[in-house]
């Protein structure tokens, strides 16, 4: 114990972000292929704890089924194994929550993520800010999409002129850019989350899932990430013409999660996927976002 105390006080400026964790669905095998998925997910997790951040932020697609009890059961060890090491645990919906019974799938995630709010919210850490937002349109009234958007515009504006403020990441489930043969870019989220992020002086890193692979983009000088590899099945990237410029073209990790580590000037994103014999994980891609 005294041990894992350590290493949380050196981890304080070490934020981690997973995706997709959900376990495979009979249906999703038919088109995609399975690679000890669940096993992946476990090790991931075990990954993430033995790292000791300051946090953990989960961007949803927690389990396939989110209503089903038994689909939570092996996350909420993880969850309470994160959490019994004090390591806080924040999350945001994904459309796998929602699906099927949305009312009693968002019922389950609420009782596991209490600080989740449907319309936005924002969680800080020292002088990082991470704005969670919700992008299953679908199922918000059209009172509670006019409320997130209206949170979301004076949120950025806030904490834009707010001086212990130095970097604000952007989080939510659908990807607004992303070359996936199996999903498509949220055009709603295009619309509705990315001109704000843009537009902000300090938000520096948008991150989403949804698309399982890892993707990078840059949109008017600022960064895009794509971190959907958590367990879910690997999903196909469309390649050639007429396709988006991933900046990470080489790098396409089955299983991935990344940390976000606040260094003075800047925020430097380390990408770690998994050992190709699955005992673990293993340190990938390294990027760097200069603060605004």
């Amino acid at each position: 114990m005294e041990n894992l105390s350590e290493l949380q006080t050196t981890s304080q400026n070490v934020l981690a972000f997973v995706s997709d964790t959900q376990a495979p669905m009979l249906v999703e095998t038919i088109l995609l292929k399975s690679h000890n998925n669940r096993k992946a997910t476990e090790r991931l997790f075990t990954d993430v704890l033995e790292r000791t951040p300051a946090a953990i932020f989960h961007l949803g697609d927690v389990v396939n089924l989110g209503y089903s009890g038994r689909q939570w059961r092996p996350i909420d060890r993880y969850l309470e194994a994160l959490r019994l090491a004090k390591i806080p645990v924040h999350g945001i919906l994904g459309n796998h929550e929602v699906m099927g019974r949305p009312v009693e799938g968002q019922r389950k995630f609420q009782q596991r993520f209490p600080d989740h709010d449907c319309t936005g919210y924002l969680v800080r850490y020292d002088t990082v800010a991470v704005v969670l937002l919700n992008s299953n349109f679908k199922v918000m009234t059209p009172q509670q999409d006019r409320k997130q958007q209206e949170w979301l515009q004076a949120t950025l504006h806030e904490l834009d002129g707010d001086a212990t403020v130095m970097a604000i990441i952007v989080c939510c489930h659908h990807s607004p850019f992303t070359n996936s043969r199996i999903v498509r870019p949220s055009k709603e989220v295009e619309q509705k989350f990315v001109p704000a992020y843009l537009s902000s002086r300090k938000a520096v890193l948008f991150l989403s899932g949804h698309c399982h692979a890892f993707e990078h983009y840059k949109v008017k000088g600022k960064d895009f990430l794509v971190i959907g590899g958590g367990g879910g099945l690997r999903q196909p990237l469309r390649q050639g013409l007429g396709t988006l410029a991933d900046l990470s073209p080489a790098y396409k990790p089955m299983f991935h999660y990344i940390t976000v580590t606040s260094l003075g000037e800047s925020l430097s994103v380390t990408s770690y996927h998994i050992k190709k014999d699955f005992t673990g994980f293993e340190e990938g891609i390294k990027l760097e976002m200069k603060k605004g």
